[in-house]
């Protein structure tokens, strides 16, 4: 039985004729769709069309036919790919708290580190105007941000005083519906936040289940594990480091015709943007950590690459090494 991998409406029915004793074939839609142009110059797509050309690929295709993954790992992808949705939900939020300070207080981002530090929403949740700002007594002003910072302001009365005018002469506008929005977005960033905060708990707890090679990697926490780990899957379907490149999408592009070859083409970005996200991550972190790849960055950018082209040459090693460790299930160790 052959099928384009479509996300979450297929699983149902795939796991079905799994467990019905047939073998299925997930094909990938890019496939599909290429294979179905090279076959007619004509605009033509109807379901007829597609099985056809299902069928048609079944014949020559020689990729493993589908077998589920183990309950952990499948639990993983649910819970990393909802965090990811969590984290884009909480991305918009803060977009929003920025423009509404944009509007009520343009002043305040030059003042603190980052208008979303604790201290900061703190502030904004008690005095969410430059008006409401000015009228707070001194004292309360720096007891409320010390105590909300943990001590890292101290009581200096010149910073809050310059504070309190920075905050009389401002040119923002507001009312009580920018202001209540303020408050409210804050609120909404905040719970978002506690329940990601759970989230990354459940992760932790599964990923710790596993006891995967991956965490002995300096810089791969649990959550860039559970990451990598959802999003792999069996490594036995990966036979060739090459081919777990190709589904990062990190491979670079070939073009070549007659002498010509191109040697600077960019990567793919066909495979999966989970994995690929996850590497690019912890390649930066393993590169601060771990001097082999330390080393490896900084030959790459001795070599006049961009930061972002030497992380993922570093990545490109990192997931070559990721392929090693889970093949072989054995531990990292690093060779400087």
């Amino acid at each position: 039985m052959g099928l384009e991998s479509t996300g979450h409406y297929s699983t149902n029915i795939t796991n079905y004729l799994f467990s019905k004793g047939f073998q299925v074939h997930i094909l990938n839609p890019l496939a599909t769709n290429l294979f179905r142009k090279a076959g007619t110059l004509r605009k033509t797509k109807t379901d007829k069309t597609d099985a056809k050309v299902i069928a048609t690929m079944l014949f020559t295709d020689d990729s493993k036919s589908y077998s589920p993954v183990s309950y952990q790992i499948s639990e993983l992808k649910s819970l990393t790919r909802h965090r990811y949705r969590m984290i884009g939900y909480r991305s918009k939020l803060k977009l929003s708290v920025t423009r509404l300070i944009d509007i009520i207080f343009p002043e305040l981002p030059d003042c603190v580190w980052s208008i979303h530090q604790n201290s900061s929403y703190s502030l904004l949740l008690e005095l969410p105007t430059p008006k409401d700002i000015c009228d707070c007594h001194l004292t309360k002003l720096t007891n409320l941000i010390n105590k909300a910072s943990h001590g890292k302001y101290d009581k200096d009365k010149a910073v809050f005083f310059f504070f309190k005018e920075l905050a009389r002469n401002s040119i923002g506008t507001s009312n009580r519906s920018t202001a209540f929005e303020l408050q409210q977005t804050i609120r909404l960033i905040q719970s978002v936040q506690a329940e990601i905060n759970v989230l990354d708990k459940q992760i932790k707890l599964i990923v710790m289940e596993i006891n995967s090679p991956l965490l002995t990697i300096p810089g791969i926490g649990y959550t860039l594990a559970a990451i990598m780990l959802a999003e792999i899957g069996d490594i036995t379907h990966f036979s060739t480091p090459a081919k777990l490149l190709a589904f990062a999408g990190m491979e670079p592009a070939t073009y070549q015709s007659g002498n010509y070859s191109s040697t600077k083409t960019p990567m793919v970005k066909r495979g999966s943007t989970y994995l690929r996200w996850a590497v690019m991550q912890a390649a930066r972190l393993v590169s601060m950590r771990d001097a082999t790849f330390a080393a490896y960055m900084a030959k790459k950018r001795s070599e006049g690459k961009h930061f972002n082209v030497a992380r993922s040459h570093v990545g490109k090693k990192l997931l070559r090494v990721i392929f090693y460790l889970l093949k072989n299930n054995t531990a990292f160790v690093s060779k400087i």
